[in-house]
């Protein structure tokens, strides 16, 4: 006998609605397009998200998740494969499924499992209407703002030999209609709202649908990740496939603010995909880029363009929203806007950039005290203030860092902007372990998120790992060959001891911060470039001292080891390797 074990699980519970009704009119149709269904959509989607079927009887199926995000996003995109195929058929043979989700505690007896997290489940689905997906509270928690839906909240439901009621929610796509195009209709949520369209399918051979229908699918799982993002789900975007119809007239009746769009075309062993992005509102193109590839290993094609398209694209779209922001009113101006404006100006890494940052966040939180990542940004103004050598005391200026970042986390923010804050506050205060952990997690929660793979590249130069570092940045130039990560892959290169390669990317850096000149200068001197070592460090001496006096502090006699405690290296022969190179260029000591 199989041995009992209880663990964690997310179950969802699907059931053909009317199942007695189409059996009773045809029988032997009813049980064919069942079974064609199982095989051709239900069975692969439950692959692609690793469900697993523990129960089959008849007409309802019951599939286990490790993931609850796993399991709503396969709901969600079943439901929108059923749908289509459902628009050919007569009504009154379509199969329509009703679906319930649960996150809770099963108990796993060989092959089936038991237990209320299941009969919660059951009770879900029942409550959901045809075609609908209705979620426990539970998972509502886990997977908000993580997939492009939205949740209805139906209350507390008594639920029958379930001791106490469940909260639910109704899972909510967003429509096909002019329901979402004013920030009024979103509520608090003001984030841009994204549309990818179907890629055009250019080759003339019907049979290269699935490559760019594929291609879709994939940007709009990997924009989803980007929390700042609302990426409309996959069943509102491909109603339009196919249609002859104007992106502008699309984007109006989606009531999104900016729109993905490209083809495909695959000839001679090559594939060919454009893509473009387009601001609803004024029509104009924030991006276009043609990518060429050899069609030798057809996955690998398609997971370099989605991750190269969605890391452009996301970026275009933040930096096109910050632009916006600043042309508002001040009346009109939201929390959100503020907060956009805020974590631009804390990205470019100066002292008064980060001041501006500050005000800018604390406006932001006056208007939404909860706001997470607002939160997370101005805890990053605490990290520049560290790593830039404006604080009067250093030690509080980290105890505020971490604080803030985790009230953000704390708030139930586990987005990348918080997380990143989070391991930034680790970094500083000496918690290599605990940031390498952490971003190891970020990199592969945001497999496409350029910046992500950049600042992973940076934490493992800071703990000593300068292979990994190298390849991850250069991962993220790949990804974004527009992104400034110079920075980053400049202390990967002096972390390896290829200083003139670290040179040529550290002289270039703008921010403020006094890690890239004082990696620069250490790295012209080890090169035995001493007269230009000497040059960079009597500019930087002079704004150290003239930062300290500016909020009254005296500057100290060894600037070298000031200098050298600004760098959050791990390892001691990496800071031995800045000391000495700090010496060699005749800083103060």
């Amino acid at each position: 006998m199989a041995q009992q074990q209880r663990r964690l699980a997310a179950i969802l519970l699907a059931d053909v609605a009317g199942y007695s009704r189409l059996m009773a009119a045809d029988e032997a149709g009813t049980l064919a397009r069942f079974n064609a269904l199982r095989a051709e959509v239900l069975d692969p989607k439950f692959e692609q998200y690793q469900g697993r079927v523990v129960g089959s009887a008849g007409d309802s199926l019951l599939v286990e998740f490790a993931s609850a995000v796993d399991a709503v996003q396969c709901a969600v995109e079943t439901q929108a494969r059923i749908a289509a195929g459902n628009a050919e058929m007569p009504e009154d043979q379509r199969i329509v499924f009703r679906m319930g989700i649960n996150l809770g505690d099963i108990i796993a007896d060989g092959d089936t499992i038991h237990g209320d997290g299941v009969n919660i489940a059951a009770r879900l689905e029942k409550i959901a209407e045809p075609g609908g997906i209705v979620v426990a509270d539970t998972v509502q928690r886990q997977v908000k703002g993580k997939i492009g839906c939205g949740f209805e909240d139906l209350g507390d439901q008594a639920m029958h030999n379930i001791a106490e009621p469940v909260r639910a929610f109704r899972v909510v796509v967003a429509e096909t209609g002019p329901t979402r195009t004013s920030d009024a209709n979103r509520g608090r949520d003001s984030r841009p709202i994204v549309a990818v369209l179907p890629f055009t399918n250019m080759s003339g051979d019907p049979e290269q649908e699935y490559f760019s229908d594929g291609i879709t699918e994939d940007i709009i799982t990997e924009l989803s990740r980007f929390r700042s993002l609302m990426v409309l789900a996959r069943n509102s975007t491909f109603a339009f496939k196919g249609k002859a119809m104007k992106v502008e007239a699309i984007a109006r009746n989606l009531g999104c603010d900016y729109v993905v769009e490209g083809s495909v075309r695959r000839a001679s062993g090559r594939v060919r995909v454009t893509a473009q992005l387009i601001e609803s509102q004024s029509g104009g193109h924030l991006w276009a880029e043609r990518y060429d590839r050899d069609f030798a290993d057809i996955f690998a094609v398609q997971d370099d363009l989605t991750r190269r398209i969605v890391a452009t694209a996301a970026g275009r779209v933040l930096r096109a929203r910050v632009d916006n922001s600043e042309r508002k009113s001040p009346q009109s101006i939201s929390a959100y806007d503020l907060y956009l404006k805020g974590r631009h100006l804390v990205r470019m890494w100066t002292k008064e950039s980060s001041r501006e940052a500050r005000a800018v966040l604390e406006e932001a939180l006056r208007l939404d005290p909860k706001f997470g990542p607002a939160w997370a940004a101005l805890s990053s103004t605490y990290y520049s203030e560290w790593c830039g050598g404006w604080s009067k005391d250093p030690d509080a200026t980290v105890r505020m860092c971490a604080r803030l970042a985790h009230h953000a986390y704390n708030l139930g923010d586990d987005d990348d902007i918080t997380i990143t804050s989070v391991i930034g506050a680790d970094l500083i205060a000496g918690h290599h372990a605990e940031a390498r952990r952490r971003v190891r997690q970020l990199v592969a929660l945001n497999p496409s998120n350029a910046d992500c793979s950049m600042f992973a590249g940076y934490i493992a130069a800071m703990d000593g790992d300068p292979d990994e570092s190298v390849e991850l940045v250069k991962r993220a130039q790949d990804m974004n060959p527009l992104g400034r990560y110079g920075l980053a892959l400049g202390s990967a290169f002096f972390v390896a001891r290829r200083d003139m390669e670290a040179i040529e990317l550290l002289r270039d850096v703008r921010a403020t911060l006094l890690l890239a000149p004082t990696l620069l200068i250490a790295s012209l001197a080890l090169a035995g470039r001493i007269d230009e070592a000497r040059d960079v460090a009597l500019a930087l001496v002079r704004r150290v001292r003239a930062d300290l006096a500016e909020i009254a502090v005296t500057p100290p006699d060894d600037i070298v080891s000031y200098l050298a405690g600004r760098i959050p290296l791990r390892r001691t022969e990496d800071r031995q390797r800045v000391i000495e190179g700090l010496r060699l260029a005749g800083v103060p000591q």
